[in-house]
């Protein structure tokens, strides 16, 4: 299992150095973040002000879009095909991923971190969050990507939920409306733990609103992977 898991670890790694598409999602809001955080100092901006508006996009699209593109550009070269004569289970395949696109988009978030200026035990507590973001956000990428026929599909589906994910925090700010819905959300809810990390509280509602998110994503999760691996 090993052996399989660190051989789908070295594939998606070599891919992505020549997928362009899905190696700029790794790198942009972490070259965005150092470059907004270093170039403007604006009189009044709250503290760790696109750190914490950058973290958040970044869980709503790294994750979600490389997961996506991988899994439907697989099923539609029948790349799953050819690893599942090779003997590498659904589960196998499944784990490699998830734990390759984590830690390359934990790696960026420590850019993000540091770049903002978090250290000590609020770097740790960011760092945290966002690996919750990243694996729930990868839950609900590789939930669409099994369920897309090709990648035209798994396109056109992610981007909503995409715009969704990274964009809903940013304009409940700016739109009660928006914010009285976007707080059902789980990117809401991290970007408010994230902008209070100096005195960071998960509060009751915090929790079961983030509990329901990952139980309704996971649970997507299964049946659409049933639907991939099992029935067939």
């Amino acid at each position: 299992m090993i052996v399989h898991i660190w051989a789908i670890l070295w594939k998606q790694l070599k891919d992505t150095l020549k997928n362009k598409t899905i190696l700029i999602q790794f790198i942009m809001f972490p070259c965005m973040t150092v470059i907004m955080e270093t170039a403007i100092n604006i009189q009044g901006m709250p503290e760790h002000f696109f750190a914490n508006l950058f973290a958040v996009m970044y869980i709503g699209m790294a994750p979600l879009t490389s997961i996506a593109a991988i899994i439907a550009e697989e099923k539609e070269k029948n790349t799953l095909r050819v690893l599942q004569m090779c003997n590498v289970s659904a589960l196998e395949y499944l784990i490699g991923n998830a734990i390759y696109i984590v830690l390359v988009c934990l790696m960026g978030s420590f850019v993000i971190g540091a770049a903002g200026g978090y250290q000590g035990i609020s770097l740790f507590y960011f760092m945290m969050i966002m690996f919750f973001g990243h694996f729930t956000s990868f839950l609900v990428g590789a939930t669409i990507g099994v369920l897309s026929r090709n990648q035209m599909t798994a396109t056109s589906v992610t981007v909503p939920v995409m715009i969704i994910l990274a964009f809903l925090p940013m304009l409940s700010m700016f739109n009660e409306t928006i914010g009285k819905f976007s707080k059902y959300i789980f990117s809401e809810q991290l970007y408010l733990l994230v902008n209070n990390l100096d005195r960071i509280r998960v509060g009751t509602d915090t929790a079961v609103i983030l509990i329901c998110n990952v139980v309704v994503i996971a649970a997507a999760f299964v049946v659409s992977y049933r639907k991939m691996f099992i029935r067939k």
